[in-house]
This record gives C-alpha cells, structure tokens and sequence, in this order.
C-alpha cells in the first residue's frame, strides 16, 4: 500500500533532517539533539500537532534514530498567526538549546528561527515561496543555513480550478476552505486561483474550528453550479473527516 501524503511528506521532511544530522553523526558518537518547532499548533494535543508529530517519530525511528538512545529531541510549538509572540518565544528556547538541527513547520516558526541563528541548520516544511519570503537564495541552491522542500507553487491553484472546470463545466462558483491561522499562504493561492480566465467565481470560505465549518459549508452549499476547494494545511488536514462529514449532510 502506497503511504498516505501526511506520510510521505513526514517521510521526504526526515530525510532531509538526517543530512545534517548523519553529517554531524560521521564526526562524534554523541548524542544528537533535534530541535523541532511545530509553528502551527499550540500544544502537543491537539489534531494539527499530531497530524505532523506522529508520522514524523515513526519516519525517523525507521531510519534509525531512537528518542532516548542516538537522540534528543525537543518540541516546542506555536499557535495563532494573528499572536506570534509565542511562536517567537519558543524559537528563541530552540535556539537557545543549541540543537544540531532545527526541523520548523510552516512560514511563521521558520521565519522566527532564521532570524535567530545563521549557523544552526533549519529545515522546514509546509510552506511555499521561501525564496521570495528570503529564505533562500534559490529552489536549486537555497544558500545560508536554511533548506527544506517546497510542497507545491502558488500557480497551482489555477490548476486545481481547471481540473474542477473538466469535472463540471458549468461550474459557475468554488469555494476556497481554509483556516487564516495556519494557511499564511492562502492569498496568494487565492490570487491565483481568481486569474483563472474561467468565468468562475471565487469566493473565500474562512474557518477557525468545527464549529464553524458546518454553517460556512451549509451556506456554500446553497450555491447553485458550485465546488469546494479545501486548501491542504494543517488545520483541514488535521479535520478532514469533519469537512468531508459537513460535505456529506
């Protein structure tokens, strides 16, 4: 069975930690230490948190490094885009550990980490465009002490528009399902969904939590000739089950 996309991203995102970590491995049998910073989650309880801690741990006990026994790791997390003051404050203890590598998830935590250090290696994951956020040099020589892996290009929403325009080609509204707290990229896919010379109407669905979901779907669907867009971040990947459930009734 092919692995699902949380666990394939997790799988790509912990072969890219252990290129520093192994490089630092060949000098010292030491211990290493990992410094994670999950930018998108409060707390380790809560669905997004683990939707992107526990296909990592397994990824990276599969490649051999034991918590306990060959490594340390450290979590520390962040929360609301609108209060970075946390996620600052936990890069800042990250930081102050001096871990062999930091392992940040989305813009926010990377963003914070870099502007601290130069000199630890930061690799990121679950964000797009870190070249035009300076945060590399380049996609195929990003430079500095920050690497990582682009899940996909701003362009892609049109494309995502398109494949919805050959499944009804009278779509005449889509709707964009998204979380402003933990999709800081979503304007510009929205921009870029709303250049698709389609005749199609794009219309913002914001959500916070379950609660709202249910009556931002239910008034969507009213829509004649319409279609849902569920842009993939941590919050509609870690409730999923409930959009497609709010779809469903």
């Amino acid at each position: 069975m092919l692995p699902g996309r949380r666990e394939f991203l997790a799988g790509v995102a912990s072969a890219v930690v252990l290129r520093p970590l192994s490089a630092v491995a060949e000098q010292t049998q030491q211990t290493r230490r990992l410094g994670v910073l999950v930018g998108l989650a409060p707390s380790e309880d809560t669905p997004i948190a683990l939707a992107f801690i526990k296909p990592f741990r397994e990824s990276m006990r599969s490649a051999g490094w034991i918590e306990g026994s060959n490594i340390q790791i450290d979590y520390r997390f962040g929360g609301s885009l609108a209060d970075l003051s946390k996620t600052k404050t936990s890069a800042a203890e990250l930081v102050a550990l001096k871990p062999d590598v930091i392992y940040s998830q989305g813009l926010p935590a990377t963003l914070a980490a870099r502007r601290l250090t130069s000199t630890i290696p930061i690799v990121f994951t679950q964000l797009i465009d870190p070249v035009g956020f300076g945060l590399a040099e380049g996609l195929g020589h990003p430079g500095g002490n920050v690497t990582g892996f682009v899940v996909w290009d701003f362009a892609i929403a049109g494309k995502w528009v398109q494949l919805l325009h050959e499944l009804m080609p009278d779509l005449a509204k889509v709707g964009v399902l998204f979380n402003p707290d933990t999709a800081p990229y979503a304007p510009g896919l929205i921009s870029a969904a709303k250049e698709t010379d389609r005749g199609v109407e794009i219309v913002e669905c914001r959500t916070h939590n379950d609660t709202e979901t249910e009556p931002v779907l239910s008034a969507f669907a009213r829509e004649p000739r319409r279609a849902l867009l569920v842009i993939p971040e941590p919050f509609t990947n870690g409730h999923r089950d409930h959009i497609i459930a709010s779809c469903d009734a």
